[in-house]
């Protein structure tokens, strides 16, 4: 089967706290005679050993009052969350970009991946810009303070900074701005990822041949974080698609999410995918200067913690 890349229409296709216990009693009483002083320090010894059943209990793992990992994202909600998943294959004449064959397949495989961690998946087809920022916007106004994060999965052609909707494009950051700060209060502070499978230029990567080798006070933080953007390749490049199996970056982050799922860290998770997209997969084109091509996805993280989705 070809490979596509989702850009611009090249030949066949183009996708481009402290202890508050006792108070320290034991320390300023007076003690007025033996008896007095057997009966304090008895109660102080028992004070004391309660204290330290009640603290043994609190750390043990699974306790209710078991502090938190400060490094690590809570997955302790009712909901995992939403995803969302737009998928765009048909394209208006006008904005001369082609169908997107294989789309389908990347879209039915996210579907199950994202279900099977948890999430409560949701499919938009063919949606117009306007239909793009309009459900976006929606799914930001939702409630998601049962929620442990968000995901969205963007399927389209796309340019650098831009991704298409079926009558033209749009900025990706206007659609990813409805979650950041005010605008999306029940998210703050909770991871938002992204997925995008779209071109971000028209560069080709022929390759080269290589050796084998607990809650908290309030605080500020910057709107711009618990964000990450993973885009399918590198700034200025096309990404690949093959019309039978879908997208090669799409391919790679469902098979590692859900071999990995379930272990490892986020980010050691996208690293996988990262290699094997970059090693495994390669061009074949019928058009001249196609085939034989390389891609290597590129993540962007602004997330503060580990991510580990739930058990």
């Amino acid at each position: 089967m070809s490979d596509c890349v989702d850009g611009d229409d090249v030949g066949n296709q183009g996708d481009c706290g402290g202890d508050v216990g006792n108070q320290g009693d034991s320390v300023d009483a007076k003690w007025f005679s033996s008896a007095r002083n057997h009966v304090a320090s008895a109660a102080s010894r028992r004070t004391r050993e309660e204290r330290e059943r009640k603290e043994e209990v609190d750390s043990q793992p699974g306790s209710r009052a078991a502090p938190t990992d400060p490094y690590r994202y809570r997955m302790d909600y009712p909901s995992l969350g939403t995803c969302l998943i737009i998928n765009n294959k048909n394209f208006h004449r006008s904005t001369g970009m082609s169908f997107r064959n294989g789309t389908d397949v990347d879209a039915g495989t996210a579907m199950k991946t994202f279900s099977g961690l948890g999430y409560k998946v949701r499919v938009a087809n063919d949606q117009t810009v306007r239909q793009m920022e309009n459900l976006l916007l929606s799914v930001s106004q939702e409630d998601h303070s049962g929620c442990a994060s968000f995901v969205c999965v963007l399927l389209s052609h796309g340019d650098e900074g831009v991704i298409y909707g079926t009558d033209g494009f749009v900025e990706l950051k206007t659609l990813t701005g409805y979650f950041k700060g005010q605008r999306c209060p029940s998210l703050v502070a909770k991871p938002k990822l992204f997925f995008i499978q779209a071109c971000r230029g028209t560069d080709l990567d022929g390759g080269i041949e290589t050796d084998s080798v607990a809650e908290q006070s309030p605080e500020r933080i910057p709107v711009e974080a618990d964000f990450l953007y993973a885009y399918s390749t590198a700034p200025g490049y096309y990404s690949w698609r093959n019309t039978a199996n879908g997208s090669w970056f799409m391919q790679g982050l469902c098979e590692m999410l859900q071999r990995h799922g379930t272990e490892l860290e986020l980010m050691q998770i996208m690293t996988r995918v990262n290699h094997k997209v970059a090693t495994e997969f390669e061009s074949s084109s019928n058009l001249p200067g196609y085939s034989d091509k390389k891609q290597i996805p590129c993540i962007v993280s602004m997330l503060t913690k580990d991510f580990y989705f739930p058990h």
